[in-house]
Order: structure tokens, then C-alpha cells, then sequence
């Protein structure tokens, strides 16, 4: 599904690569001339360095081991960081650049992400949900050209989630949580549940 946003590119760099599997789908796919996989972990770079070992050899794959985007060169066409926290991503870009493309994937505090790519101008050109045993988020934009204004709704969930399917899925999901939470807490607690409630029900409207 990460994959299936990945256009073709110069450059494409994977950050936290991890296994380097999606590299390893963009390089047999020839959707980029040259790839840098990059992780914080060296024996996590190892294992993508080992799966990628051919592409290595032909010079068209190199791998850094770095925290974030430090020793990524700013000119990586498409970079992609997938399976981290929407917070992580954040301090990635924070300490590093803006990729002129890019594909994230948090795995938790999407809208904190969202806005703080809205609030840099950042174009979105789709910010969607998909499901593969759990519900992940999935953001693909530019670092310019700005966004249409965010409702509420689809600064947390995500503008193009709302009109998916899997959304309904996951919103009943996250109201089943909440409706068991109501059967043992109390006082303000309630309230703020119901709350959020309220929001994921006017979301699914």
C-alpha cells in the first residue's frame, strides 16, 4: 500500500528503512535512477544492506546510517519515512528539510503531523487510511504549493480517509474502545469521552 504512492523519481530515499523492502520495490520497478536507505539503527541498516546487496554492487543503492535526514542530500527528489510516530516524523524534519516529495506513514499522532505540515505550506496531495490487520494513516504531498484549510474532522482523520470505506471500519473500531472505557471510568472522564464520541460519529457523517 506504501508503495502503490511512490512516484517515479531521480532520487528516492528511504528513512528508518528498516528491511528495505520498499526499496527494494522501487528499485525492481525502476521508479527511481539511485536510492539511499538510511536508518539510526546500524544492524537495522544491516539487514536492508543484505536484501539490497545487488543494487548496492550496481551503485544505484547506497546506505547511510544516520538519525533522520542528516546525511540526506536535500536535492532526494521523493523521500519516504514510514513506521514511525507522527511526533518522530516531526523532530525528523525539524532537525533536518522538508523533502520536495514526500510519503509519510505515522503510526500515531497523524494530526499533529498534519498540522505541521499544513502550517509550512505544504501542498497534500492525498492523506488517506488503509488497513492490514490495523488501520494506518498514509500522507503523500510536496513541500510546496499549501492545502485547502482543514475542517476538524479532517485535520484528525485525514481529508481523503473520510471518503474510504476502511474509515468506517475504524471509526466503529475506535467507538467500540471508547464505549468500554465508558463502563469503568467516571466524572470528568465521561465527558471527555463522549466528547470524542460525538467528533468520530460527526466525522463518519
Amino acid at each position: 500500500m506504501i508503495c502503490a504512492y511512490i512516484d517515479r523519481c531521480r532520487t528516492f530515499a528511504d528513512i528508518g528503512c528498516d528491511h528495505g523492502y520498499c526499496t527494494q520495490y522501487v528499485l525492481k520497478n525502476r521508479l527511481c535512477d539511485g536510492a539511499i536507505i538510511s536508518d539510526v539503527s546500524a544492524k537495522s541498516l544491516n539487514k536492508a544492506e543484505k536484501l539490497l546487496a545487488p543494487f548496492i554492487e550496481k551503485g544505484v543503492c547506497r546506505a547511510v546510517c544516520c538519525d533522520g535526514l542528516r546525511e540526506i542530500p536535500e536535492d532526494a527528489e521523493q523521500v519516504l519515512i514510514a513506521g514511525m510516530g507522527g511526533e518522530e516524523i516531526i523532530k525528523i524534519l525539524s532537525e533536518g528539510f522538508i523533502p520536495r516529495k514526500f510519503i509519510l506513514q505515522p503510526m500515531k499522532n497523524a494530526d499533529k503531523l498534519r498540522r505541521y505540515l499544513i502550517d509550512r505550506g505544504c501542498k497534500i496531495i492525498a492523506d488517506d487510511i488503509f488497513k492490514d490487520d490495523k488501520f494506518y494513516f498514509i500522507i503523500k504531498g510536496e513541500r510546496s504549493g499549501g492545502c485547502a484549510s482543514y475542517t476538524a474532522q479532517q485535520l484528525a482523520f485525514g481529508r481523503d480517509s473520510l471518503k474510504n470505506p476502511v474509515f468506517r471500519e475504524y471509526a466503529a473500531e475506535e467507538l467500540r474502545k471508547r464505549n468500554e472505557l465508558l463502563k469503568t471510568c467516571g466524572g470528568s472522564g465521561t465527558d471527555k469521552i463522549m466528547r470524542e464520541m460525538r467528533f468520530i460519529a460527526e466525522a463518519i457523517e
